[in-house]
């Protein structure tokens, strides 16, 4: 059985960790460095870290603080925020990232995924996108979350795989910060059509959020979250060892 992850996600706004629901209402809750630290000491499989202003601002993202949080932990670390050209890929892999998601700069211009694939490998290209429903279909949203591209999300997550990326992270606006549990039928109908590794982002709210999408969506690689994190309402060691006695594959 294939060991499922946990991923904290770190959305970063001026230097300080945020977190909103729907997208909208971000309140300040952490240093970013500290909160990297606890979480590689608490056991999480991987580490995600959003510059979540750096595309609507136009600007590249906050590399002094990304170098401090790479040097805090000893598990992968994926970076988004303003990746528009492969410069970008370039700086943020040197930073110390070992992943790195696109997603405004690849709707922008979806050749830097194919480009970035060829340059540093499908492994290292993560795509990512936000997903809200419009009248009954899946549409793509840019600008954090803010603007409808128009596009069917669906068929965009399928292009980019095609085109060389080599996971997804499917992040729900409906379920975001919601804590009802994971958008479920997104998710299922990103599986039908993705091969790749996909991370589950956008509504967890306790434990059995996770159980449930583990083993009744086993095409699901990995559950992200973080205001339950981030407050402590889930500890990541515990929930790993939750889902363990449940049957669900972990690293402890």
């Amino acid at each position: 059985m294939i060991t499922k992850r946990i991923i904290p996600c770190l959305d970063v706004k001026d230097g300080r960790v945020v977190k909103g629901v729907n997208f909208a209402g971000l309140q300040d809750r952490a240093d970013p460095v500290e909160m990297a630290r606890c979480y590689n000491a608490a056991g999480a499989d991987e580490l995600v870290f959003y510059d979540i202003t750096a595309s609507v601002e136009g600007r590249g993202i906050f590399t002094d603080i990304l170098r401090r949080v790479a040097s805090e932990i000893f598990i992968p670390l994926t970076v988004g925020g303003g990746i528009r050209t492969l410069e970008d890929f370039d700086r943020v892999l040197k930073c110390g990232a070992d992943k790195v998601s696109v997603n405004s700069g690849a709707i922008q211009n979806p050749n830097i995924i194919p480009a970035a694939a060829q340059r540093y490998g499908n492994q290292c290209v993560v795509l990512s996108a936000d997903i809200k429903r419009v009248d009954g279909r899946f549409m793509l949203f840019a600008r954090g979350g803010r603007e409808n591209t128009g596009i069917d999300a669906l068929d965009w997550l399928e292009s980019g795989v095609k085109n060389g990326a080599g996971e997804l992270v499917v992040n729900s606006i409906d379920t975001d910060g919601v804590k009802n549990g994971f958008d479920l039928e997104l998710l299922d109908a990103v599986a039908k059509r993705c091969a790749v590794p996909i991370i589950a982002s956008g509504g967890a709210g306790k434990p059995e959020d996770f159980k449930e999408l583990f083993l009744s969506h086993p095409n699901i690689d990995a559950g992200l979250a973080a205001s339950i994190f981030h407050t402590k309402q889930v500890d990541i060691h515990d929930l790993k060892v939750y889902l363990r006695e449940n049957g669900i594959e972990m690293r402890l």
